[in-house]
């Protein structure tokens, strides 16, 4: 019991700075509104971005469906996406985190 004490507070702990300095300056795009998020313009279409996409302030990034209209949701500022966080097609809340993005 001595030693899984020991290992449990210590795994975390090792990993957690390995992931944070880097994460610590992503920042997130957020939905303006309540909707259902497309992440591409037609459904057999190329989504308008993937992890790991350079993008730039202005460019289309998803498309939030409410009341059917079609809000296009744009980058307020240039980077990398980092992590896409909601699925193609499923609701999304005002102001939930859609994409973690490396600022230029």
């Amino acid at each position: 019991p001595k030693a899984h004490a020991a290992a449990g507070p210590l795994a975390p702990a090792a990993a957690a700075p390995a992931a944070n300095p880097e994460r610590a300056k992503w920042r997130e795009i957020r939905s303006p509104i309540v909707g259902t998020l497309y992440r591409a313009p037609a459904p057999d279409a190329p989504n308008f971005v993937s992890v790991g996409d350079t993008i730039k302030q202005g460019q289309t990034l998803c498309i939030v469906e409410a009341m059917k209209v079609m809000n296009e949701i744009e980058a307020e500022f240039g980077g990398v996406i980092k992590e896409i966080l909601v699925e193609n097609a499923t609701p999304v809340e005002a102001e939930a985190i859609l994409f973690l993005v490396d600022p230029a």
